[in-house]
């Protein structure tokens, strides 16, 4: 494929990824430091923000669904079109959160509308990793395939930097009570913008390849095929995420939480997120690069090892409270995480056929989310609110990151794999 068309398939593919994955960091984000007072100010402290983060927990719920429906559809219509329609639904979503009326002003159905709107942010997000990552791939020249679909991967620290930055920015310009009665609520109708500019993107590529080959004879039932025909793969790709996953949430999502229990300001553990993300971002393309280099395998299980090492030194560093060791801590833990994830980016597409690819990616990426995105800052959350210690969540992460070198250690070595022999 030329360069030039290349470029914008990969351009596509990041600024789709940033769009939505702001919109759903926006959301962890704000049910970490703001939605327990305005949609549950009947508690308070930790327990206000456990409910909060029920609320969050349950995107991730509906994300496995949201990669079967938007992964059965992407191999029998098209990688293109659905993740046009995926962008579109969190967009919409996003917009109702930010105009969305707290439980002062309607009591009880403001929790149970905010969890709606969040299912369907997570349905959303589910279709998304399968195809922005896949369309990259299945363009892509094969030699190089691990470093071109890392960018899409960097949308999620984006999305994440620019949630984060937005809330801060808000936070710093008005008062604590302007704050938490609207000013949560602008950086939540700002996506609007921001989806017409990724839907512009993203229209304007051309539909992959591989697919168009294959598209006058498409499966019945891709996800039904992808079980049946490639149950181990599927759990590699599961076990691989889990660790992956509960990195990134307890070293972001989980951080926020962490920062107000023990006092730290949150314009602290803000700016070391930022920071962090940029570093991760970085990471993602380099661990792509090495992982054409040395093997998918080799580099992300040494960076999973890495990492769960660094759990053991994450949260000591932040409790210090000191701003260079906060920023070391969550700066070092996401560049270990970027590399990981950078490594694993082609691998996942290579695993399954290109009549299922859609389906088996989405499905065991999804599912690994549920458990671990979830269960990240909300079993964190819990175990800090009945222990006291962040030992406990610690050993947890490292527990995770142990699996995903489980699941790299038993998948065959996909580096150089050529997709159109699958």
């Amino acid at each position: 494929m030329a360069k030039r068309g290349l470029a914008r398939v990969v351009g596509a593919g990041v600024v789709g990824t940033t769009v939505e994955f702001y919109d759903f960091f926006l959301y962890g984000a704000a049910a970490a430091t703001v939605f327990g007072p305005v949609f549950f100010p009947e508690s308070s402290g930790l327990i206000g923000t456990l409910q909060a983060l029920l609320t969050y927990a349950v995107g991730f719920v509906a994300r496995p669904l949201g990669g079967v429906v938007f992964g059965h559809y992407g191999d029998r219509v098209g990688r293109k079109r659905l993740l046009a329609i995926s962008l579109g639904l969190m967009g919409v979503s996003s917009m109702l959160i930010g105009v969305l009326p707290g439980y002062a002003e309607i009591g009880v159905l403001a929790p149970i509308l905010l969890t709606a709107l969040r299912l369907v942010q997570g349905f959303a997000l589910g279709g998304e990793f399968g195809g922005a990552v896949l369309l990259v791939a299945e363009h892509g020249p094969a030699e190089r395939r691990g470093f071109w679909t890392a960018w899409p991967q960097t949308g999620g620290p984006l999305g994440n930097l620019l949630a984060t930055g937005a809330l801060a920015g808000m936070a710093a310009l008005t008062s604590v009570e302007q704050y938490a009665s609207w000013g949560w609520r602008l950086p939540f109708l700002a996506s609007v913008a921001l989806v017409v500019i990724g839907l512009w993107v993203r229209l304007r590529v051309a539909e992959s390849p591989l697919f168009n080959a294959v598209k006058e004879k498409p499966t019945r039932s891709p996800v039904r095929e992808a079980v049946r025909r490639h149950p181990k793969e599927l759990f590699c790709v599961f076990a691989a995420r889990v660790g992956e996953n509960s990195a990134f949430y307890v070293f972001t999502i989980f951080l926020l939480v962490y920062a107000d229990h023990i006092g730290l300001p949150r314009s602290v553990a803000a700016a070391a997120v930022m920071v962090g993300s940029l570093a991760q971002v970085l990471a993602m393309v380099a661990g792509g690069a090495l992982s054409d280099r040395f093997g998918r395998r080799p580099v992300a299980i040494v960076s999973a090892v890495a990492a769960a090492g660094w759990s053991a030194a994450f949260f000591p560093l932040v409790a210090t409270k000191e701003q260079s060791s906060v920023l070391l801590a969550v700066g070092v833990g996401l560049l270990l995480h970027g590399l990981l994830t950078g490594s694993q980016s082609a691998f996942y597409a290579e695993l399954f056929d290109t009549t299922v690819r859609y389906s088996g990616v989405s499905l065991g990426y999804q599912a690994a989310t549920m458990l671990a995105g979830a269960a990240g800052p909300l079993v964190g959350t819990a175990l800090l609110s009945s222990t006291g210690s962040t030992v406990p969540v610690a050993l947890l992460l490292a527990a995770s990151l142990g699996l995903t070198v489980v699941g790299m250690a038993l998948a065959p070595e996909t580096s150089r794999s050529r997709l159109s022999e699958r």
